[in-house]
């Protein structure tokens, strides 16, 4: 199954992003640390391609530490970018991000003005609206577990000279990287009324058991003969107690423990993208060998 996911506000949402960068100096993006690569609009990044970036690497204490360090060493090395981790252990503050964008203006030749005004965008359900409320220490912007809760934009102070413009999430209209679409949908990026869950869960599944087959197996008994999807997900339904009468699995319901343990961090901390390198070696995806 295709995956594709663009409410109608978003193309709305793009064009006010359009206007307002006419007068902003440099924007922020927010990714999400176990998929950096498949959480970065291509879209937004057109838009922005003028502009120097600040990207924030959220929700890491949901990602692999090690993996984290190596995409903000990549992102770090890019022209007119700096890249700051964002995590529950660890929050940005407002002093933090204002010092980067003061190191960001530096190294571009942009003079620092009076009033500075940054453009902070993301694709939804990445935890920008959270990341917010952090910033500036108050509940300014709506939060929620599914995805597209912010439908416009919002001006927030973050001290008296600097400037804060909040877009909705952000999609973009073609997923053609269909791989990075399901790896969206399995961190619930894309609403779950837009995808199977089953779909989703086998797709994790087969992630999660070609790099961390140790987990799977410590969190669900999988036995030693389980080495597809099929297999891994009929342990995780007689763990989770998803067995019908009769002895029938309920696909729908054991998809479902998978997803929900995966995204709340239940099964503990994953990276599923690598930053791209110079050899294949290291670009795999860390696995349970080299972390344990």
């Amino acid at each position: 199954m295709a995956l594709s996911w663009y409410p109608g506000h978003m193309h709305k949402a793009s064009k006010e992003v359009i206007k307002t960068l006419k007068v902003t100096q440099a924007v922020i993006e927010v990714l999400d640390a176990r998929i950096p690569h498949a959480s970065s609009n291509p879209h937004f990044a057109n838009l922005c391609a003028s502009h120097p970036k600040i990207r924030i690497l959220n929700k890491a204490d949901l990602a692999e530490p090690r993996v984290t360090q190596d995409w903000a060493r990549y992102f770090n090395k890019q022209a007119g970018s700096i890249c700051l981790i964002n995590g529950y252990e660890s929050p940005i503050d407002a002093e933090q991000l204002i010092l980067a964008a003061r190191k960001l203006f530096q190294a571009n030749d942009i003079p620092i003005r009076e009033r500075q005004q940054l453009l902070i965008g993301g694709i939804p359900n990445v935890g920008k609206s959270t990341l917010l409320n952090t910033l500036c220490s108050r509940k300014l912007a709506k939060t929620g577990n599914e995805p597209a809760v912010t439908k416009a934009q919002q001006r927030v102070k973050l001290d008296d000279h600097w400037a804060l413009i909040d877009t909705p999430g952000l999609m973009w209209p073609k997923l053609e990287d269909q791989i990075g679409a399901y790896r969206l949908a399995a961190t619930g990026t894309i609403r779950n009324t837009a995808v199977e869950s089953e779909d989703i869960a086998w797709f994790l599944a087969e992630e999660l058991l070609q790099h961390y087959r140790h987990r799977l197996e410590q969190r669900f008994s999988i036995p030693d003969d389980a080495n597809d999807a099929e297999s891994i997900m009929e342990a995780i339904a007689r763990a989770r107690a998803c067995v019908k009468s009769g002895g029938h699995i309920d696909w729908h319901k054991a998809s479902e423990a998978l997803l929900n343990e995966f995204r709340s961090g239940k099964l503990g901390r994953f990276s599923l993208e690598r930053p791209p390198a110079e050899t294949a070696a290291d670009n795999q995806i860390e696995t349970d060998s080299e972390i344990s």
